[in-house]
């Protein structure tokens, strides 16, 4: 029972922080640190499937539409080569770094802590700095926006920087709305997780054991649920209210794990 407890727990944090700019990675390595909540290694892996799913259900249509059409519709083409694009950066240096991002930087927490904060006052400000909106479709990003999107997601490879916080930044300054920032987010999630996904379950092999599927099964169905109700309600919000909120939570976090690493615990 507290197995599956555990997978549940984690996989609630990882459906609820993945897609908004707070740090999934940061609050999932928080929690081992402070709580000693830290489930298999074959759960650590599977559960990020969960936000993947719940982008391909949420945007099954649109999906759909642009795979079937790619060879005749140059619309559908620019969309999934901006998304490749945006893409590569990440794959380039996750193929390099990946030993090193996990073995050094997911074990220090003061530096997540520090890049809570830092991004939480970035995301505080971003909405007023940055410039005049020039794409207010997710599918219409150019080619050399989402470049320049990709290069800063590969920010992300340090703990609590956040994924899903350094796209969505990276395309606010470049002009891309903010609803539509976070659905470019989602998009690029798609083949930047599955890949990670991918490494993560061939050069973990070894450790891998699916004798707890019952576990596993709860993680990953409350990670693909809790994922896609934030996914809903994240686009409704940041529409209106933008990010501020986000960079608050991150701050806060950020002073309050600080603090408590300085207390000794």
């Amino acid at each position: 029972m507290q197995d599956m407890l555990t997978a549940a727990l984690l996989g609630l944090v990882e459906g609820l922080t993945e897609f908004i700019p707070v740090s999934s990675t940061a609050h999932l390595l928080l929690l081992a640190h402070f709580l000693g909540l830290q489930g298999s290694k074959t759960l650590e892996v599977v559960i990020q499937l969960g936000p993947i799913l719940a982008i391909a259900y949420l945007y099954r249509d649109k999906l759909i539409e642009v795979f079937s059409t790619y060879r005749t519709k140059p619309a559908s083409q620019r969309f999934i080569v901006s998304v490749l694009i945006a893409f590569l950066p990440a794959m380039a240096v996750g193929a390099v770094a990946h030993d090193f991002i996990k073995t050094v930087l997911f074990e220090t927490p003061k530096l997540m802590a520090v890049m809570l904060v830092l991004g939480g006052v970035v995301l505080v400000f971003v909405d007023k700095i940055a410039p005049q909106t020039q794409v207010d479709d997710a599918t219409a990003v150019p080619f050399g926006k989402a470049l320049a999107i990709g290069v800063i997601q590969c920010l992300s490879i340090l703990p609590g920087v956040s994924r899903s916080g350094a796209t969505i930044v990276g395309a606010r300054l470049l002009g891309v709305s903010k609803r539509a920032a976070a659905e470019f987010s989602f998009f690029l999630s798609l083949p930047t997780m599955l890949g990670a996904v991918t490494f993560d379950l061939i050069k973990s092999r070894h450790e891998l054991d699916f004798s707890a599927l019952t576990g596993i099964g709860i993680g990953l169905l409350v990670a693909t649920v809790s994922g896609a109700i934030v996914v809903k309600w994240m686009l409704s919000y940041v529409s209106q209210q933008g990010y501020a909120v986000f960079g608050w939570w991150r701050i806060i976090l950020g002073l309050g794990v600080l603090a408590a690493l300085f207390a000794g615990f």
